[in-house]
Formats: structure tokens, C-alpha cells, sequence
């Protein structure tokens, strides 16, 4: 499905976010904080324009993603970056590598979550961080209805109009009403190892920011 979309994944991203995908990205690279000569998991980086703020900062980024279509794209864009391919279940990569590692928009796609949030514990260095961006569920009642409208009404057929497989996008909305929410996701980042856990809503909480620390 996620290679069937590759051509034009960013303006679709760009498109059915109203530009707001940018904003949410600028947010995910202050919350990291990539320094330089740090080493930064970038997980499900799909095309891998979500690494490009930590390459800008002098640190080493590596753009992993399970789609090859996707790689393959972001390659061909941006071929200085180590794309990498990589199931969020079975990490190829040495315990304690990485001073930082992040995902978005992707751990919702991952069909077992938890192993994938132990992974991501299991590869970050003692002291390391997690920060993870996701679609999750607005706070204010009345706009929580909009939202869900639009997901569900406004949102396949803008993708049937832009998108090179809109079907995607149908099971994107679905799976966004199915995604736990901010504090369940928290709990679950506990109880796959991580401490000091919080979050942040961004857009009224239709994405959320969660980080934790590895002990």
C-alpha cells in the first residue's frame, strides 16, 4: 500500500493536512534536539523528508522504513542519506546505538505496537530519548466531531482527487479513529521500559507528541 503512494506522498500529506503536516514537523525537530555527531533513528521516514531537519544540524540521521517504494523515492531525492530498510519489529540494528529515536505518523501502521516501542528501547543509548508523533484524538468535544466528519466524509474523496492510491487514505482514517488515546499510548510507552513520559497536543490534540527517556 505505502509504495503504491510514494510518488506523491509528501503533496498528499501537504494537501489533506492543510499544510499543517510542517508545522508538526518543525515541532517533532525541537523535541528531538539532534545535536551535532549524534546518531538519530528516523523510523518509518518513508520518503525521508522528515530526516532532513536532523541532517541540517550536523548530526548523523538514518531514514529507516519498512516500504521499499518509499526508500526508493526518498533515494532518489536525497541519495547522501543512509536510507535504510527495516521492520519496526525486528530493528536491524545493535543495542544502545542511537542517542535519539523518532517516528511519525508511522507507529499507528505498525500492526504490534508494543514490540515495536520495546525496539525502539532496546536500540537508543542510555540516556536517550524517544519522541513520537501521531495522529490522536482532539480534546475539545465539538471539534472532535468536525474532525471525525472530516476524516471520514472530506478525506477519501481528496485523496481520490491527488492521490495515486486512495484507498490508503480511506484506511488512514479509519485506522486514526482506532489509535489509542494520549494516555494510553503514554501507558504503553512505560510499560515498554521508557520513564519520564509525557506529551503535548498539537492542532487541538488531532496529533500528539509523546517523548520518554531511556534510563
Amino acid at each position: 500500500m505505502f509504495d503504491d503512494v510514494a510518488e506523491r506522498y509528501d503533496l498528499t500529506n501537504d494537501l489533506l493536512s492543510l499544510g499543517q503536516d510542517r508545522v508538526w514537523r518543525r515541532e517533532v525537530a525541537k523535541a528531538v534536539d539532534a545535536r551535532p555527531a549524534q546518531k538519530i533513528l528516523d523510523l518509518a521516514a518513508g520518503t525521508a523528508t522528515s530526516s532532513l531537519p536532523f541532517a541540517r544540524t550536523g548530526a548523523y540521521v538514518v531514514p529507516c522504513d519498512f516500504s521499499l517504494g518509499m526508500l526508493r523515492v526518498g533515494k532518489r531525492n536525497h541519495p547522501w542519506l543512509p536510507l535504510t530498510a527495516g521492520d519496526a519489529t525486528k530493528l536491524p540494528f545493535k543495542d544502545d546505538t542511537f542517542d535519539a529515536v523518532t517516528i511519525s505518523f508511522g507507529l499507528r501502521n505498525v500492526q504490534e505496537t508494543d514490540t515495536a516501542l520495546s525496539e525502539l528501547y532496546r536500540v537508543t543509548k542510555p540516556g536517550g530519548r524517544v519522541v513520537i508523533c501521531e495522529f490522536s484524538h482532539p480534546t475539545w468535544a465539538p471539534f472532535r466531531t468536525v474532525y471525525t466528519e472530516y476524516l471520514m466524509r472530506a478525506l477519501p474523496p481528496v485523496a481520490r482527487a491527488v492521490s495515486s492510491n486512495p484507498d490508503a487514505y480511506v484506511y488512514l482514517a479509519e485506522s486514526i479513529r482506532a489509535w489509542p488515546t494520549q494516555p494510553e499510548l503514554a501507558e504503553r510507552l512505560r510499560k515498554a521500559g521508557w520513564s519520564k513520559v509525557a506529551w503535548r497536543n498539537l492542532t487541538g490534540g488531532v496529533v500528539a507528541l509523546h517523548r520518554g527517556f531511556k534510563a
